[in-house]
Order: C-alpha cells, then structure tokens, then sequence
C-alpha cells in the first residue's frame, strides 16, 4: 500500500514566502494490525549489539600554502646622508651633526629609543632568553632496560637449489628495500641444475629501468683474472665511476659509459716491485666518501692495505700496511663517526685498528669457537658492531658497557651466517645464511639510540688505545733493537775467537811446511855432494881415523855419532817448540845458522873422511 497525499497550491501562491503557523494534529490514515504478519516474525534471544562509548573522532588533513623564502644581501657603502652633503668632506658631515643634534625631533627620538634599550639590557642581563634548556633532550639514557632484538620477517632463496647469501644491500631511498645477492660457494662442486650467473669473472652493471638484462659488461682481456668480491661506487661529477677488487691482486677503477677497459689499476705489491706474482688477493674493499683520494683492502693473506689513488707513482699508492689476522680478511669496515678508526674481521676474532698505529690493533674481541664472517659498525652509535660467526649466531658488541664479551648473543639460525647489513637508522639487521636465508631483525631502542655522552667517551677511549699501543711499539722496537746488538756483539766475539785459532794453526802449519822445506834441500844436497865427490882406494883402520881426527883436532866420529848436527838441531828445536808454542823470530835465525853452521861442517868431515 501505498501513502500519497497530495499537497495543492495556487500558481499565485509559488515563489510567495512561506508563514508558519500551528495547528491541531490531523489522522491521514489508520493501519490495523493483521495477525497473520505476527505469525511470520522469528523472535532472536539473545541479541548482541555492539555500541562505541567513545567519542567519534574524525581525522582532516589540510596542505597550507606554502610559504616560500627568499635570501637578498644589501651592500651598505655610506648612508643617511642628504645628497648635498659629501660623506667623504669631514667638514661637511661634523656641520651636518651639529645641525641635526639641535633638532627638537632628534633629541626625542633619543630619549625614547634610550628607555626602551636600557630596558631590553637589563632584561638581557638578568634571563638569557636564547639560552637552550633542553640540548641533551635526543640523547636520553636509555639503556636501562635490557638490551634485545626480534625476528620481523625471514626471506628465504626463491629457487629449488638453495644457494648462499652473500650480500645485502638496503635501497639508498628511505631504506624500505632490500637487496639480495646469491652463490655457490663450492665452485667446483656445484650441483647440477644450478645456475652458474651469481660468478661474475668481470665486471658488469645493470639498470632497473631497462628490465633485467646488463647494461655494460666489460671485456674478459681487461677484466679480472680471478672472481670479484668487491665493488664499490664513487663519488664523482658524473656519477659513473667504480672500482672493483679480486684475488687476483689487482684493484681496478671503471667508468660504465666506456667498459671496455678499466681507467687505471693498481697491483697489490707489497714490496712495491708491481709484480702481479707476488701481489695479495683482494677480499674485502673499504672507501669512505669524506675521504676520496684513500681506500682500503682486506687481503687474503690477513693484511690490510692501505692505498692512496693519487699518488705520483704506483709504488706510491701503497701507504702501509696492517698485518695481524690469521686469515682472509672478509669484513672491512671505518667507523661512521671517527674515519681514522676501522674494523676488520679475518679469523676468530674482530680487530680495532687505528691508522696512526701500524704494528697492531688497539682493541680486539676475544678468540671465539666458530669462525667469524661479517662485521659492521651501528650507523648511530660509536661504540656499538655487529659479527656474524659460522654457528649461526649474531652478537652485538657495546664497548662503551662492555669489552670483554658481548652485550647480546643472538643464536638466528642453524646454518653458518655468511653477510651482514644494518639499516641506516640502526634499528633493522639483515643477515643472510648459507641456505639462502635472510633474517631481518629489530634491535630494542637501548642499541639504536645515540646515549648521553657517547661520542666523547668513544673519542677518548680510541685516542687511549692508541696512545698505548705507541708506547708498547716503542717499547718492543726498543727490546729488539737491543737484542739485535746483542746478537751481533756475540757474532763479533765469535769470530774474532775463530780467527784467532785458525791463526794459531795456520803459523804452526806454516812453520813445519817451511822446516820440512829447509831439511828437504839440505838432505838433497848432501846426497848430492856425496855423488860427485870421487872414492881413493886408500882405507885405514877405525883406529888410525881416531888418530887422524885427534891429531886435527876434531872429535872421533865413532859408531854413536854418526848423526850429523843439523839433525841434532833439529831434534833440540822440536823439544823446545814443544816448551814454547811460538818461537821468537831471533830464536828461528839462529836455529837456521846453527843448522847451515852443522851443514857446512859435516861437509868437510865427509871431506876429511874421504881424503
């Protein structure tokens, strides 16, 4: 049933302004109730109705205009001066002064202005209106709670064979991306099916507007021997330039528009001989944009290099050196805060260095069971890393609360941890493991707020280490130096110990070789002498040469002295040899004129004999 009332009004009467008025109530219609619709009616019970006690709220946003600012300088030369007044004339200006200081308008313009200024003095004198109440006001302590961290999201490696997260990369913008980048690392034992693109060989770039094709790809001739590892983006004018670094011992800068050969390279000779055989393969790359000209490599053989690109020559680019890792350095790191700090990870601990100390770290973390892999600084806080280790667990390092062991341990997975990356506002941790999976975790505000005096604490305690590290240094080069002139004082001694036994024998050897000489030719002339001197046949009886010999006046040869006297000499000169060592050489000269003396007369008793 319909209800229709109709309203009726004269054409005269449209347009006319309406009067109100009342008026008793009138019955249009009267409907009766039917039974039957109450039969048809399903009675609920109970019913649940549900009622917002508070107060609706509605929420309106409103963009205002914007207010726009505009910087203009005003180059003030001399002013305030009418146009027939020359400001340049002293004589002009003082009669101007003295003109205007007369005036009634000057002299009360003064008189208001002074109240009003010595009120704003005083003013200023009793409250600093600009002073800053509140200036510690970000820095709260915070850490009275107990440090923390939770799971957000895992994301897990998309293809059937699961390969290893090796890098993590956030998105520059806003930090709501994350990039992922997976391999194989057992080259060689690859299994089958896998696909082999995560080994770049060289170098290549790929622009996301133009899909997922390379853009540039360099020449294999030009590129790398050996796999890269690291890849870094400068900051230049055209914001095209790169350097890349491999174990093949070469670091290499690139430009994307010309890839068909890198624009320099630098070999990683130590010994600055730039051969590429004895160069250290690269592992991990470091560059700090403040500083543009210096970059760092971490070495397979655990030294740090740091380089210098501008230098005048190649030998040059190497600055120094920093040995101490017993391993492939894979994390190299400057702290955000204080560039002349760095961290490095190459072993089963993570190291501190400092580049006014050379010879060994400043602080360092203790020796852990499990490998480590990665390390990081906390973009906001100094004091604060991160570390990854083979058993799978994350620790977050505080030095400013503790130094000896971790603040948090953090066990994310079963597998081995491989890279780590925190988000710029410190409060996100990506880590990716060896089966591809990737963690992103949220650490409590104690990890991710600057605290109250941090940086002054980091400050001192950076230039503490160090200073004592350049003490302990000059201490040991010290101790070494000492050791080493010991040494060399007792070679010294040695050998002049040496020479004086080999002299000893050498002048005893040569003495015997010289006699031996001498008896030699004295024995070879007496034969000689014996040969050429005819035989008469005359012969007597040993009697009768008694006889002859005394009525001469030589003593009797009998059958005991047949020897003749330069062996006896010689037998008397080897018993007092062996009495003196060394003979004098007055002692040597008359023993040979004794043994020449004993020569010639054993001489002319042959003669005598045979006459």
């Amino acid at each position: 049933m319909e209800i229709v009332y109709v309203y009726v009004k004269k054409r005269s009467e449209f347009g006319k302004q309406c009067n109100f008025s009342d008026r008793q109530a009138e019955l249009n219609i009267d409907i009766m109730p039917n039974p039957e619709l109450a039969e048809q009616f399903v009675e609920r019970n109970p019913v649940d109705t549900g009622i917002q006690c508070s107060i609706s709220m509605s929420e309106h946003e409103a963009n205002s205009e914007r207010f726009e600012m505009e910087t203009r300088g005003v180059n003030h030369v001399e002013g305030g001066w009418p146009k027939d007044v020359n400001p340049l004339e002293l004589e002009q200006t003082i009669r101007f002064r003295k003109k205007v200081e007369k005036d009634e308008n000057y002299v009360n313009a003064i008189m208001q202005l002074g109240s009003i200024m010595e009120h704003c003095i005083k003013q200023n004198n009793a409250i600093d209106i600009y002073e800053e109440y509140f200036n510690d006001e970000e820095a709260m302590e915070v850490m009275e709670e107990d440090p923390s961290a939770k799971t957000i999201n895992v994301f897990r490696d998309p293809q059937e064979i699961k390969r290893a997260a090796t890098h993590l990369s956030w998105h520059p913008d806003g930090n709501r991306k994350l990039a992922v980048a997976y391999s194989c690392l057992d080259f060689q034992r690859a299994p089958v099916g896998m696909s082999s693109d995560s080994y770049i060989w060289d170098l290549a770039c790929w622009d996301t507007r133009k899909g997922s094709l390379v853009a540039e790809l360099s020449t294999i001739e030009s590129s790398h021997r050996d796999p890269v590892y690291g890849t870094i983006w400068l900051q230049s004018k055209t914001g095209t330039e790169c350097f890349s670094a491999s174990t093949d011992g070469q670091v290499m800068w690139w430009d994307i528009r010309k890839m068909s050969e890198p624009t320099e390279v630098v070999i990683l000779d130590i010994t600055k001989k730039e051969q590429l055989e004895n160069a250290l393969g690269a592992i991990s790359l470091e560059f700090e944009s403040t500083l543009p000209t210096k970059f760092m490599v971490g070495t397979e053989q655990g030294i740090v290099i740091s380089c210098n690109r501008k230098a005048k020559t190649s030998a040059e680019k190497i600055v120094c050196t920093f040995p101490g890792h017993h391993g492939p350095i894979y994390a190299l790191q400057r702290n955000p805060f204080y560039p002349k700090n760095f961290l490095t990870v190459g072993d089963w601990t993570a190291r501190i260095w400092s580049e006014d100390s050379r010879e060994s770290s400043i602080m360092w973390t203790k020796y852990h069971m499990a490998y480590l892999t990665d390390a990081a600084w906390s973009p906001v806080r100094p004091t604060v890393f991160f570390t990854t280790r083979m058993d799978g667990t994350l620790d977050i390092w505080d030095f400013m609360f503790e130094q000896c062991d971790p603040t948090l341990s953090l066990k994310v997975c079963d597998e081995a941890l491989f890279c780590l990356r925190v988000q710029d506002n410190g409060c996100l941790i990506a880590c990716g493991s060896q089966l591809g999976t990737t963690t992103l975790l949220e650490v409590s505000p104690g990890l991710s707020t600057l605290q109250r005096n941090e940086k002054n604490v980091a400050s001192s305690m950076f230039e503490r280490e160090t200073r004592r590290e350049k003490i302990l240094e000059a201490r040991h080069r010290e101790m070494r130096l000492k050791e080493k002139g010991k040494a060399e004082g007792r070679d010294e001694e040695q050998t002049d110990e040496e020479l004086a036994v080999d002299l000893e024998a050498l002048v005893s050897k040569a003495e015997e070789e010289f006699f031996d000489i001498i008896f030699a030719e004295l024995k070879k002339k007496e034969a000689d002498a014996i040969k050429l001197t005819p035989v008469p046949a005359l012969f007597c009886t040993s009697g009768e040469r008694k006889k002859r010999h005394c009525l001469s006046g030589s003593p009797p040869s009998g059958p005991t002295d047949k020897m003749p006297r330069y062996e006896r000499a010689k037998e008397q000169r080897g018993r007092e040899k062996k009495q003196r060592q060394q003979p004098s050489p007055e002692e040597d000269q008359v023993v040979e004129e004794g043994e020449e003396a004993a020569g010639e007369e054993g001489d002319e008793e042959v003669e005598e004999d045979l006459a």
